[in-house]
């Protein structure tokens, strides 16, 4: 793993008015890595997503990326610096099949921009889904027609087609069955084995424990805790998600 963390915050604090939904706290990971972020509803976990991908300013704290203090002015900023988010309502466009999703507001051009390259975004994007080891049974298919499981590793594609080094991921097996939820993980392990970093929210402990290399615990705002997966289990993790456990 590179000595420079990928991204590392520290002493991030957010309010809403009288409600405070983080409190200094201190996150980082490094590449290549797979880290949970888990605690329970109101934890806190949703707000500080949300501040590393540029949907919300922190209040308080420094965001750094490989080492660099940095300062977003919204959504677009962090995506040039290779962060990208994929939210549980995936933001795909039903309508439209894999490849449109994949380009969607970064078509490629030919004629001096004038027409789209149909063949050349269809040739890089089979290649693409090939290299993340992503099966799908037509990527002319509309994504309305495929299921959950096809369906979010089209929303990873997409993520994962301009160059990022980090994927946040926001639930990414939250209703799926037990095959589908295998794909997703898949795509992860293949993510982290090409030098890919990411950020996994999720509720289920199973997932986390298969995929990860360590886990963040979130509280009322705050971080309890960051353990190696292989150091601890899931019964402590879920001590700490819900107070039984105070250790950090």
């Amino acid at each position: 793993m590179d000595a420079v963390p990928l991204l590392s915050l520290k002493g991030i604090s957010k309010a809403f008015g009288a409600v405070v939904a983080l409190e200094g706290v201190d996150f980082e990971i490094s590449r290549p890595e797979v880290v949970a972020l888990v605690g329970d509803n109101g934890a806190g976990k949703s707000t500080l997503i949300k501040i590393i991908s540029g949907v919300l300013h922190a209040d308080s704290g420094q965001i750094r990326v490989e080492g660099l203090p940095v300062r977003y002015t919204g959504p677009e900023s962090p995506k040039l610096l290779g962060i990208e988010t994929v939210y549980q309502d995936l933001a795909l466009v039903n309508t439209f099949d894999t490849i449109q999703n994949i380009y969607l507001g970064r078509e490629i051009t030919g004629l001096g921009g004038i027409f789209l390259d149909h063949k050349r975004m269809h040739q890089e994007a089979k290649k693409h889904l090939t290299t993340l080891d992503i099966n799908l049974p037509s990527i002319r298919k509309k994504v309305r027609y495929l299921s959950g499981g096809q369906r979010q590793a089209v929303a990873i594609s997409r993520a994962t087609g301009w160059g990022a080094k980090l994927i946040i991921m926001d639930e990414p097996t939250a209703a799926l069955g037990v095959k589908e939820s295998r794909q997703v993980l898949k795509v992860v392990k293949t993510l982290r084995a090409s030098n890919v970093s990411v950020i996994l929210v999720s509720h289920n402990i199973e997932h986390v424990f298969a995929i990860t290399d360590r886990i963040t615990v979130l509280r009322h705002g705050r971080v309890v805790a960051s353990r190696q997966t292989h150091a601890t289990s899931p019964e402590e993790i879920v001590r700490l998600i819900t107070g039984a456990s105070l250790a950090q």
